[in-house]
C-alpha cells in the first residue's frame, strides 16, 4: 500500500528540489521565486478539499473507493513532470509547477485517507511512520538524480536560459517511478466495500449535485473539530518553513556558501548539484528517523506531541545552523537535522488526526487539514517570506534560512495547545468518537 508514496515522493522532491533551479535558470530574480510558485498551493487549496470529499463518496467494483484517484492523479503527474524542464518561457514552467502539484495532490491526499481507511486506531501511528520511511526513501533517491546523471556523463550546463540534460533526464527518470509505482499500488491493494453498500448507495444518491457537495465542505470546514484547529497552527508554521526551504534553499546556499550566482555557469549548476545532495540528506535521514519511530511504534504506544515537538526543535536548530556553517559539507549535518522534522512532519500530524476524527469522513477531513499546508504556502508567496526574513534578520538570502528556524520553533511551541487525548496517545480510544463513527 504504501508503495505508492514512493513514486509520489519523486514528484514532490523533484518539484520541491528543482523548480526554484529552473526558474532561475529561465530568468527569474531570486524575491520573485516565492510568487511564481503561488499557483500549486492556490490549486491545492481548492482541490484537496474537493478530491476528499468525492473519494469519501465513491465506490467502484473494481479499484474500490481512493484508488481510482490514485490513477487519474498517477498519468497526469507523470506527464506533468516529464514535460516541466521542456519549458522554455517562465510561464511555462510555472504552468507545469501548476499542473503537477494539482496532480499529485488528486492521489496524495486520498492515500492519506487510505492509510487510515486500513488500519484500527492502535497502529494508526505505525502506519503513518511506515508510509514516511518510504517518502524518505523517494526524497532521497529523487534528490539525487541531477547528480546522478550528472556522474552519468550527462552534460548538467547548457546555453543561458536552457535547462541542463541532467535535470530533464531526472526528470523523466522520476516520471516513471510516479507511474509504476503508484500503478503496483492500485494492482496489490485491496479495498473493502463500505459495510451496507446499499445504504452507501442510497445515501449518496440523496446527497448527489454540486450544490450540496458545497455545502457539505463549506460545513465540514466552519464546524471543524477542535483537535484540526490546534493541528493547523502546528502545521501552518511547519509548512511555511519548508516552503522557505523549497523556495530559497538552491539560491541561499549557492549565493552564501559558493558564491556561485551565475546560473548558466559551472559553478552555479555544480553548486546546484550539491544542494540536491542536501536536501537528498534531509530525505535519507528521515527515512533512517522513520525507520527508527516504526520500530518504536511497533512496540509501545508513545506520545505523538512530544515526539512531534522534539523533531520540529532539531528542524528548527538544523535550518538556523545552515546561516553558520563555513564548510559546505557540514551542510548535511544541519540537514539531517531537518530531515528529523520531515519525518515527523509527515506522521504524526496525521496520526494523531486520524484518531481524533470520525473515520466515515476521513476523506474530506485529510482532504481540509491540508488546507493548513497550501494556506501557509500562499502567505509566503504573496511576500510573507520577502517581507519577514527582511524586516527581522536583514536583506541576505541565507536569512530565509533563519526564517525558517524560527517557524519550526514556533510551530514546536504550539504542540502545547493540543489537548485531545485521542490525538496526543497512541492507542486511546474517544468514547464520543466511537458513537460518531
Amino acid at each position: 500500500m504504501s508503495f505508492g508514496f514512493l513514486g509520489i515522493q519523486f514528484g514532490f522532491a523533484l518539484q520541491g528540489g528543482f523548480m526554484s533551479r529552473i526558474f532561475q535558470t529561465l530568468g527569474a530574480e531570486k524575491d520573485a521565486i516565492p510568487i511564481l510558485w503561488i499557483a500549486a498551493p492556490l490549486t491545492g487549496l481548492i482541490v484537496q478539499p474537493i478530491v476528499g470529499y468525492l473519494s469519501d463518496r465513491t465506490w467502484h467494483p473494481t479499484l474500490g473507493r481512493r484508488r481510482p484517484f490514485f490513477l487519474i492523479g498517477a498519468v497526469l503527474s507523470s506527464i506533468a513532470l516529464f514535460f516541466a524542464p521542456y519549458s522554455s518561457a517562465l510561464w511555462m514552467a510555472v504552468g507545469a509547477l501548476w499542473i503537477l502539484d494539482a496532480s499529485i495532490n488528486i492521489s496524495m491526499e486520498p492515500f492519506r485517507a487510505l492509510v487510515a481507511d486500513k488500519l484500527p486506531d492502535s497502529q494508526r501511528s505505525y502506519g503513518f511512520v511506515v508510509q514516511t520511511l518510504i517518502i524518505g526513501v523517494g526524497t532521497w533517491a529523487a534528490s539525487n538524480l541531477p547528480w546522478l546523471m550528472t556522474q552519468l556523463g550527462v552534460p548538467n550546463t547548457a546555453a543561458p536560459g536552457v535547462i541542463p540534460d541532467s535535470v530533464k533526464f531526472a526528470f523523466a527518470v522520476g516520471a516513471g517511478v510516479l507511474f509504476f509505482s503508484i500503478l503496483y499500488t492500485i494492482l496489490t491493494t485491496k479495498e473493502y466495500p463500505p459495510e451496507n453498500l446499499a445504504a452507501f448507495e442510497k445515501d449518496k444518491k440523496e446527497t448527489e449535485g454540486f450544490l450540496h457537495g458545497f455545502k457539505e465542505i463549506f460545513t465540514q470546514i466552519v464546524t471543524m473539530p477542535k483537535v484540526m484547529v490546534q493541528l493547523g497552527v502546528v502545521q501552518f508554521f511547519s509548512w511555511f518553513a519548508f516552503f522557505i526551504l523549497w523556495s530559497f534553499a538552491t539560491p541561499a546556499i549557492t549565493e552564501h556558501i559558493f558564491k556561485a550566482t551565475d546560473t548558466a555557469s559551472a559553478a552555479y549548476n555544480d553548486a546546484a548539484d550539491k544542494v540536491g545532495n542536501y536536501l537528498g540528506t534531509y530525505g535519507l535521514v528521515s527515512m533512517l528517523y522513520a525507520l527508527i519511530l516504526a520500530f518504536i511504534t511497533s512496540k509501545i504506544k508513545i506520545n505523538r506531541r512530544a515526539f512531534h515537538m522534539f523533531g520540529l526543535f532539531c528542524g528548527a536548530l538544523g535550518f538556523s545552523s545552515i546561516y553558520i556553517v563555513e564548510n559546505h559539507e557540514n551542510l548535511h549535518y544541519s540537514f539531517a537535522l531537518v530531515g528529523i522534522a520531515w519525518a515527523s512532519i509527515l506522521s504524526m500530524p496525521y496520526a494523531m488526526l486520524s484518531s481524533a476524527v470520525p473515520a466515515k469522513k476521513m476523506g474530506i477531513y485529510m482532504g481540509i487539514f491540508n488546507m493548513f499546508i497550501v494556506i501557509p504556502q500562499i502567505i509566503a508567496a504573496v511576500g510573507g517570506i520577502n517581507f519577514t526574513y527582511k524586516f527581522l534578520f536583514g536583506e541576505a538570502t541565507i536569512n530565509t534560512m533563519l526564517l525558517a528556524g524560527l517557524s519550526l520553533a514556533v510551530a514546536a511551541v504550539a504542540n502545547l495547545f493540543i489537548s485531545s487525548k485521542a490525538a496526543i496517545l497512541d492507542g486511546y480510544i474517544d468514547p464520543s468518537l466511537e458513537e460518531k463513527t
